[in-house]
């Protein structure tokens, strides 16, 4: 067993895996897994620099992170940031903060690494699954980006595309410095018709059409899958390979993108962080099991954060 930390530095989120990592077994035993919204990305597509406020948000986090590490005694300790933080002028700043708080650098990593991780982080359970058809398309919908890793033990295409939750809120949503409650119709259009040109290009990397088994990564689609669920409070386990038809996700989004933030807010398993954006995300999803013909999804807790770990367990 090796004793690993693995940071995920969202847009929206920084997530935080403790774990005993089992490379002879492919077993990864959590010690503490944590998440908080600081959104670190919040203007940053209309700006191109990463606010002061989310900065120390993010930097906030990073200090209650920095001390569960050190109670737990991990030995190796890696740091991956993405979207937001490959976007900004002034990432030099967050990443200072990042060292001087944890000790590490972090590393801003590509899309294309992005996706390799997330795919392995999803799937390394799911290999041995009779019930599930080869190959595997991944589909990690962050606040950002979109990943899209297309394979069956291993990566065989994988394509990163900018449409996430809060890009797509922040570019389509927001009028007058207010977010649009509930969205107008022609304000849903554009959101539709960005996420088809997004997946027109992840299509000239990744045959999207060939995959026979879709999994759905991130906030965005567990938040769907909870609520799919019926779930009183969100529920990890509950929520992990769960299968959530399209039917069941074309209703979900209907409610979503008709609904006040008041409604949004009373939803049981809505994360606070998550009712401004949550209506964005799910539209990417809806758009992405329409364009792929798949009949369901399914729900991984597991994604890059894992996959961040058993990097660090070989």
């Amino acid at each position: 067993m090796k004793r690993v930390a693995a940071i995920d530095c969202g847009t929206n989120s920084i997530r935080l895996l403790v774990a005993d990592a089992d490379p002879a077994t492919g077993e990864l035993k959590d010690l503490d897994r944590r998440m908080q919204i600081v959104r670190l990305g919040q203007d940053v597509d209309r700006t191109g620099r990463l606010a002061p406020e989310a900065l120390e948000r993010t930097f906030a986090a990073c200090r209650e992170y920095a001390a569960v590490i050190k109670g737990l005694g991990a030995e190796q300790v890696r740091f991956v940031a993405t979207s937001a933080s490959r976007d900004a002028e002034n990432r030099e700043d967050f990443v200072r903060g990042v060292v001087d708080i944890l000790g590490v650098e972090p590393e801003v990593i590509t899309g294309d690494q992005e996706a390799e991780f997330s795919f392995n982080g999803a799937t390394k359970e799911l290999t041995a699954r009779a019930d599930l058809k080869r190959p595997f398309l991944v589909v990690d919908i962050g606040g950002g980006s979109t990943e899209f890793v297309l394979g069956s033990e291993s990566v065989r295409a994988a394509r990163s595309v900018d449409v996430g939750c809060v890009r797509m809120t922040e570019r389509h949503l927001v009028h007058g410095g207010d977010i649009s409650d509930p969205p107008a119709p022609g304000q849903i259009a554009a959101i539709k018709a960005d996420v088809a040109a997004a997946l027109d290009r992840a299509e000239e990397t990744v045959p999207l059409g060939e995959a026979a088994t879709l999994v759905g990564l991130a906030g965005s689609v567990t938040t769907v899958a909870a609520i799919a669920l019926g779930l009183g409070q969100y529920d990890s386990e509950a929520i992990h390979h769960s299968r959530i038809s399209l039917a069941k996700v074309r209703e979900i989004t209907g409610m979503l993108l008709s609904s006040t933030h008041a409604e949004r807010a009373a939803i049981p398993v809505m994360h606070p962080g998550r009712v401004d954006v949550i209506a964005a995300g799910a539209l990417v999803l809806l758009s992405i099991m329409e364009r792929t013909g798949a009949g369901e999804v399914v729900v991984s807790e597991h994604d890059i954060l894992d996959g961040i770990a058993w990097s660090l367990a070989g």
